[in-house]
């Protein structure tokens, strides 16, 4: 007897061992989760809502956004105003749904109960906007590329009570972004000439000390999104990859895609570590497990 006893709690310790293995070579594989053709090719903004969702823009139709469960089924969440299309979707504290808008220049809000949408900021300057980064204290930052020049990009900051300030311009095609865990950080690709800067960020929200965080050799970028680390996702367009790159700009990893031309990532899932990417060249929406948590994945609104 004393000996079954002994044999019992180690086979349970080889299986758990064995099922911490499965589960770690599982991490950074890619499955489809909606199939081809559900989106448009202007599938983009992906984003984790509260309701632990995945919301995605241009569902059928541009100019839509869709909702995705757990499961993968795709259904119509709203339809957006006449003549607005979106792209980047990001999540505040009490739940609303902020959407750059890039037609008509705006930086929309969804109201998380009545689906109504209002107009929350406008960049009568912009190009765009394109993608947008939502800082921990509440601070929109955005990417405005000029696809007609490659030289003419901008970036934009849109404050908590609407309010917008450019940053910079004459940059190149600014395209992803996305704020570091700590809020101190503000990461900015360039599709065409393949760069991705880091600025400092102060407590009011101002950038200083530009520089160069990685550079690739060939393809375009896309989204960004950082883990709660502070490691960087960047879609790789063309390439068909999502990078990892850590803070100091060590490239970490690269998972490769079925798609070739993912255009968005955003963390979700129970804990935080599904990535989900959007593929244009597919329509489709690929995921694959990280081994961490993202920086935000359809956090609860906070309590009254």
């Amino acid at each position: 007897m004393s000996r079954i006893a002994l044999i019992r709690p180690a086979a349970a310790l080889l299986s758990l061992g064995l099922s911490a293995c499965a589960t770690a070579s599982a991490d950074f594989l890619a499955r489809d989760h909606v199939a081809d053709g559900v989106f448009t090719s202007g599938i983009e903004g992906p984003a984790s809502g509260p309701d632990g969702a995945l919301y995605v823009v241009n569902i059928g139709r541009d100019g839509t956004i869709g909702g995705v469960d757990e499961q993968g089924n795709a259904a119509l969440f709203i339809e957006l105003p006449a003549g607005s299309i979106g792209n980047g979707i990001r999540f505040g504290a009490d739940g609303a749904m902020f959407v750059a808008d890039y037609p008509r220049h705006n930086i929309l809000k969804v109201d998380p109960a009545t689906r109504a949408v209002s107009v929350f900021a406008h960049l009568p300057d912009a190009h765009q906007p394109n993608d947008i980064a939502l800082a921990p204290d509440g601070t929109l930052y955005a990417s405005d590329p000029n696809w007609a020049k490659v030289d003419d990009g901008q970036l934009w900051r849109i404050d908590r009570n609407g309010g917008v300030q450019l940053l910079e311009a004459g940059m190149g095609t600014t395209n992803g972004i996305e704020v570091s865990p700590d809020g101190r950080r503000l990461y900015v690709n360039e599709s065409v000439q393949r760069n991705v800067w880091v600025y400092d960020l102060d407590a009011a929200g101002a950038i200083s000390n530009k520089r160069l965080l990685i550079r690739f050799d060939e393809h375009g970028m896309d989204g960004m999104r950082c883990d709660a680390d502070g490691n960087l996702y960047i879609a790789r367009y063309d390439a068909g990859t999502v990078a990892v790159v850590a803070p100091d700009g060590t490239l970490l990893r690269e998972v490769p895609l079925k798609g070739r031309k993912p255009s968005n990532l955003a963390f979700g899932g129970a804990d935080g570590r599904q990535v989900f990417v959007t593929l244009q060249d597919r329509g489709a929406v690929e995921t694959f497990q990280a081994d961490r948590p993202g920086r935000e994945y359809g956090q609860r609104p906070a309590s009254p």
